[in-house]
């Protein structure tokens, strides 16, 4: 709090959610990897496959959060909910571990 009350700019808390890549021999490994993740609750998850051939099974979290503090360093929320915000990306934490 203190050094969000000296902030001369804007300020946001953010967090953002698990990822993991995966480099795949082949397009099916990753099409099988992307259906369990996408079955286990994993929806931004994707294949990418890069001009090398080279085939990346990206698994993704929804579980991101970005939130506006202050503007122009005026403080735009309240101590309290700073603390919400902070309870509600420690729980994020425990569902990406």
């Amino acid at each position: 709090m203190t050094a969000l009350k000296k902030a001369t700019g804007d300020v946001v808390f953010k967090f953002e959610p698990f990822v993991l890549h995966v480099l795949c021999r082949e397009l099916q490994d990753a099409q099988l990897l992307h259906s369990v993740a996408i079955d286990s609750g994993f929806r931004n998850s994707g294949i990418t496959v890069g001009r090398g051939g080279k085939i990346t099974m990206a698994v993704r979290s929804t579980h991101s959060l970005e939130v506006p503090l202050s503007h122009k360093g005026r403080l735009m929320v309240s101590e309290e909910y700073i603390e919400f915000l902070v309870h509600v990306a420690n729980q994020k934490m425990e569902e990406n571990i």
